[in-house]
């Protein structure tokens, strides 16, 4: 007996651990579109193994989200720098250091750079250098709860009549308390409460106010070229979305509900369609490119075992009690996707080795892609002339 005692004992200590600990996130239940894998459209390629690499500076990773202005490729990396670099990758000059994780950039019309960082919030670089100014635009929304603070600062782009649009990927999950965007990205992905925002600044007042609630970890923002819609990536959902931006302004909550439209209420009132959905990844950033492209990255490909609990809550709650290294994060895997207005995909390129990690998206500029990624220590890169024939 005293035998037996000897190996039942820790066994039902570790059942109950694994039944009952408190995990930080109450998974819902979903359901998740059947993974197609990659067939069709996305049939495996190897259009994106080989890439050039501009490589970055001692210490520097992750050029997240690349933008392109007036000759240069602004970035923001994981140790907080934003960075400019010369097309031929031989020039690199530091803009800032924003003392975060500069997600999201962009410039406006002042030629002022718009950080979207998921530590700081929205800021605003003036200058560049050791003269740089970084003025901090936003940490809360003023409506409809003023003083609410932004958890994950993700995206940012100034839209038609310089309204600056921001995605805040998740309220349950803020990268402050958490010190990682990863840790906070697959917790509430994994929890998949969908409360997410797209938050609309006005230039001038920079009162903000969320446009639309209920969204998935909601992160790129790109827009038509006639500005009449914005395209906005849901990765927990696998799917990007087309929002009707004069339908948006008149969307209303449901009856008896207070506060911002949902993405419920904005696809029941024609404000919004889903255009791509039952992505073989996770789709990220947004940029527009030649021709009418529009192009996304997958950092990652789909789960089978976060798909297979979708439905299932009690098995993330499991998940989320075993050590880091046994999350189900999937493989490294390079992936890009072009598509048009119309969620027509138009071109797609993989690397099934992820030599270069963590796709995020890319930015086409003069005949070359560049390519975005999470953590990778140099800017991918290859040159490009639109797709080939199919």
């Amino acid at each position: 007996m005293r035998l037996i005692a000897s190996w039942l004992t820790p066994l039902v200590a570790l059942l109950v651990y694994l039944a009952f600990w408190p995990v930080p996130a109450v998974p819902v239940a979903w359901q998740a579109p059947k993974d197609l894998g990659y067939v069709g459209a996305h049939a495996v390629n190897q259009k994106l193994a080989s890439l050039r690499r501009m490589e970055l500076g001692p210490g520097q990773q992750g050029p997240e989200h690349i933008t392109f202005h007036q000759g240069w490729l602004y970035t923001g990396l994981l140790n907080g720098d934003v960075l400019k670099v010369g097309l031929d990758g031989k020039t690199r000059e530091l803009v800032a250091n924003t003392g975060g994780r500069p997600l999201g950039i962009d410039v406006d019309a002042q030629g002022r750079v718009l950080v979207a960082d998921g530590l700081k919030g929205l800021l605003r670089i003036e200058g560049s250098g050791p003269s740089a100014k970084v003025e901090t635009l936003l940490t809360m929304v003023d409506d409809p709860v003023a003083g609410d603070p932004l958890r994950y600062a993700d995206a940012v782009k100034v839209g038609p009549g310089g309204t600056v649009w921001l995605t805040d990927a998740t309220r349950r999950f803020s990268v402050s308390e958490w010190k990682s965007t990863f840790e906070a990205s697959v917790l509430d992905i994994l929890e998949h409460s969908c409360t997410g925002r797209l938050i609309a600044v006005d230039p001038v007042s920079m009162k903000s106010r969320v446009a639309l609630s209920g969204l998935c970890f909601p992160n790129g923002v790109a827009f038509s070229a006639d500005g009449k819609s914005m395209f906005l990536s849901e990765t927990a959902s696998y799917r990007i979305l087309k929002l009707d931006l004069a339908k948006l302004s008149v969307t209303r909550p449901t009856q008896g509900m207070t506060g911002t439209p949902t993405l419920a209420n904005a696809l029941g009132q024609g404000a919004a369609t889903v255009l791509l959905d039952n992505l073989p990844g996770y789709p990220d950033n947004l940029m527009a490119g030649a021709s009418g492209r529009i192009w996304v990255g997958l950092t990652k490909p789909r789960s089978p075992v976060v798909d297979m609990a979708a439905e299932r809550p009690f098995i993330r709650s499991l998940t989320l009690r075993l050590p880091r290294f046994l999350w189900p994060v999937p493989k490294e895997y390079g992936h890009i996707i072009a598509f048009d207005e119309s969620g027509k995909v138009v071109d797609d390129l993989q690397d099934p080795s992820g030599a270069y990690p963590e796709t995020t998206a890319a930015t086409e500029v003069d005949g070359k892609l560049f390519i975005q990624s999470l953590n990778a220590p140099s800017i991918g890169w290859r040159n490009y002339t639109g797709p080939a024939a199919r």
